[in-house]
């Protein structure tokens, strides 16, 4: 199996794409036999298709798979999901858990830098309620928490703006460089234009982070570049960082570096796959193959999305980050909305 601690150990964009693809070789070999031996479900596909074979997303909202006895599943995470939409249901064991959480420290340490900054979450504390059993977007608050001290949350439980909290948090934090975090659409919504609606302009410096999902901005015609500028506008926030991930694959996330690439680490990787024959492309649109190495508890290494993307470089990017970069599309035509933020539902 694979060596995590050495692997922890390495720079997290430092290996060459052809010695990572020389790595990957043996090391989703070892995971697919390692789920192989484990799951039944797995082994039915392990069979049939051989190692490496893409899972789609939309399985682990039809199946429960797991390669851990269930007395060692020790957090059920789901993802986010509409009214009357299936989720799916990922079982972590403490080794899985906490290799998540290494990798996304070492993922955004890269980053950010050494040392924890002042935090404000740009949404609703509500949204934490059962930590044995949360959703992608409690997740993803518990995740980047480890990133920030003192962490305070911007909106109420009815995902209105607290005022107060805010200005006091622009006082306290005047000179000193903080973290946003949030989920893209909600932080729109629920952040930026609160604030244009109250003319309340904040003043704050440091970095702004945020996933999960664009399609109800590209329906806005809220692109990229947009976005950026009235963060920096209402927020004062000149740094402003996109991530790329799923909870089917928690922790080896895609960050957006500032040249405005996303970036696989040496603990994930990504291909573009042709939806007709299914092939790998090397250049053009197709859908978003990830890959992991993070995933023991369950079968979640090698994963079809339902999204289309595009490769932008491979070891080539200005940066100075090794491995493929790429850029999203959204989600492909006819497929379930289910991003952390576009899913978001007032009730």
């Amino acid at each position: 199996m694979i060596d995590y601690e050495a692997l922890l150990a390495q720079k997290p964009y430092g290996m060459t794409q052809p010695e990572k693809d020389a790595f990957y070789r043996e090391a989703i070999e070892d995971l697919s036999k390692h789920h192989a031996a484990n799951c039944t479900e797995y082994a039915k596909i392990y069979r049939q298709f051989g190692a490496g074979f893409a899972l789609p997303v939309r399985l682990f909202k039809l199946k429960e798979l797991k390669s851990v006895p269930a007395d060692q599943v020790r957090r059920t995470m789901t993802s986010s999901g509409t009214s009357g939409q299936a989720v799916s249901r990922i079982f972590l064991d403490a080794d899985t858990a906490a290799r998540q959480t290494k990798v996304l420290s070492r993922i955004v340490g890269d980053f950010l830098g050494q040392g924890r900054r002042p935090m404000l979450i740009l949404d609703s504390s509500a949204v934490l309620k059962n930590r044995t059993m949360f959703s992608a977007r409690g997740a993803g608050i518990l995740g980047f928490s480890i990133f920030g001290s003192g962490a305070k949350y911007a909106l109420d439980e009815n995902m209105e703006l607290n005022v107060p909290l805010l200005e006091e948090f622009c006082r306290k934090n005047e000179n000193t460089p903080v973290l946003l975090f949030g989920f893209t659409f909600m932080v729109w919504q629920h952040f930026i234009l609160k604030l244009k609606e109250q003319g309340l302009h904040l003043k704050l410096n440091g970095v702004l982070i945020h996933g999960g999902g664009w399609k109800k901005l590209t329906e806005l015609a809220v692109d990229n570049d947009t976005y950026k500028q009235e963060i920096r506008e209402w927020t004062g926030i000149d740094t402003v960082l996109n991530y790329y991930g799923m909870v089917e694959q928690t922790g080896s996330i895609f960050m957006e570096c500032p040249c405005g690439r996303l970036h696989a680490s040496i603990f994930s990787d990504v291909d573009i796959i042709d939806p007709v024959t299914m092939e790998k492309k090397s250049s053009g649109r197709g859908l978003i193959r990830c890959t992991s190495l993070l995933p023991t508890s369950y079968p979640g290494h090698v994963l079809l999305t339902e999204d289309e993307g595009e490769l932008t470089g491979i070891d080539d990017c200005p940066c100075g980050r090794k491995g493929k970069t790429f850029k999203i599309y959204g989600r492909l035509a006819g497929a379930e909305i289910r991003g952390c933020s576009d899913t978001y539902e007032k009730r």
